[in-house]
């Protein structure tokens, strides 16, 4: 198993992150590596370019492992995708479990991140993407506010809610990873305020954070499965003994609005910003020069719909782009019922500095027949917000990691950082996987399933 980021004297190299290795979701461009999204149509994806995160990381020290397998196109081409499979990279697996989902789209940062591979990795998020592996491989996920950290060369899926963010085993380590990645690119127009903005998110953790702190409990972000709720239920009593006064929250906004928006926002956006950043790369390598012909690529390679279909991509290519009335109504909508009448609202009239919930449910079995059978999560207000969202392990249900969310306002990622911190350092929930080939034959379980078929 390889050290933490926080165990410095692991690490002999000079630099802030000294040496330490580090993979990449394979949708952030390096120099020294093809970007593919997971998709055959950009397998040819070399134009020599680092993203501005990955300089900053080689400037601060580290070391790029490689490139991390993802749900292809970050999850967005069909609305029956199975979570963590690419044409490029096959299917990344769940190391607590080996027949269960390692949900996405960072399905591979995740895994990997899990199962020791490597100390750290980095995700992206449009909704859940960061969160919901972390969550569901027992690691910390870290989605910061969008404009906190660089997009410029990521495969693109909406320029309102991407980010890139650490994938941990340790919120420090998050913190760390987090210090150095943040900062102000004059190629990304939302990270204007990022050089302000930013503070050293590892010498902001406070493990006393908890004590004190008024935190709203989002039970309108419950109910994904028994078991995850009642880990959270034991875990709202770890944090009132640890000094935290915990609020309430029966009623939130209207999700279905504002996941109606979310989609216009995304498929729109989408369109626009794949074709640009499409036409970015190299015509030598990327034949594909629009989304259209992504989608006549992929009609023509029996690899890429042999598992399940293109719809959404076939829902964006049908957009009429960011002039237009009905997309520009649906994101000052989606935003504004997410954001100022959301999350802030929450915070404001309750009296908060966080919100928090059961980040998602335990991973689900892999079924390349039906899809994914998500049961839900918490990521929807801060992913179309743009505020910051952190996922920490807070236990396990039959042996599968669950995490706890932690959602704040606008720029407040230091706080959100430092509360998840103080809940780990009071849970210490994290544990190794076993890379067992399914949780149903680990010894309790398997003792009661066959008891269960000896009955008449």
């Amino acid at each position: 198993m390889a050290p933490g980021l926080g165990d410095r004297a692991a690490w002999n190299a000079d630099g802030a992150l000294g040496g330490m290795p580090i993979l990449l979701k394979d949708n952030i461009e390096t120099r020294d590596m093809p970007t593919t999204a997971g998709s055959l149509a950009l397998v040819g994806n070399a134009p020599g370019r680092d993203a501005p995160l990955v300089a900053r990381l080689r400037a601060a020290g580290a070391v790029i492992l490689g490139k991390t397998n993802l749900s292809e196109w970050a999850n967005i081409r069909s609305s029956h995708s199975v979570s963590g499979w690419s044409a490029v990279g096959g299917l990344t697996r769940n190391p607590h479990a080996l027949d269960r989902n390692a949900c996405g789209s960072s399905s591979g940062s995740g895994a990997a991140v899990a199962a020791g591979l490597a100390p750290a990795a980095i995700g992206t998020e449009t909704d859940g993407s960061i969160t919901c592996p972390a969550a569901v491989n027992g690691i910390v996920g870290f989605k910061p506010t969008v404009g906190l950290v660089s997009r410029t060369h990521i495969v693109p899926i909406s320029h309102s809610q991407d980010t890139a963010g650490p994938m941990t085993r340790t919120v420090e380590d998050a913190a760390i990873v987090l210090s150095v990645i943040a900062g102000t690119d004059p190629a990304d127009a939302a990270t204007a305020e990022a050089d302000a903005r930013k503070v050293d998110y590892r010498a902001a953790l406070d493990a006393q954070s908890l004590k004190g702190a008024r935190i709203g409990v989002a039970r309108f972000l419950t109910g994904y499965s028994p078991g995850t709720d009642a880990v959270f239920e034991a875990r709202l009593a770890a944090l009132r003994a640890a000094g935290a006064e915990l609020v309430e929250i029966t009623d939130g906004p209207d999700r279905a609005a504002i996941g109606a928006g979310e989609m216009v926002v995304l498929m729109t956006e989408l369109k626009a910003d794949l074709n640009t950043y499409l036409a970015s790369t190299d015509p030598a390598q990327v034949t594909t020069r629009t989304l259209a012909d992504v989608i006549a690529f992929n009609r023509a390679e029996p690899r890429e719909l042999a598992l399940f279909g293109q719809d959404l991509f076939e829902t964006a290519e049908a957009t009429k782009g960011l002039d237009d009335p009905a997309y520009v109504a649906a994101r000052e909508t989606a935003q504004r019922l997410a954001g100022v009448e959301g999350i802030d609202r929450l915070l404001r009239e309750h009296r908060v500095v966080a919100l928090i919930a059961p980040t998602t449910g335990p991973a689900w079995s892999i079924d390349v027949v039906n899809g994914d059978h998500y049961l839900g999560a918490a990521s929807q207000l801060a992913a179309v917000a743009g505020y910051p969202h952190l996922t920490v392990p807070m236990g396990q249900v039959q042996g599968l990691p669950v995490g706890m969310s932690f959602i704040g306002a606008k720029w407040d990622d230091a706080r959100i950082l430092s509360l998840g911190h103080a809940f780990e350092q009071l849970t210490r929930a994290r544990v190794e996987p076993g890379l067992v080939r399914s949780i149903e034959g680990r010894e309790g379980l398997a003792a009661v399933l066959a008891r269960a078929r000896q009955e008449p």
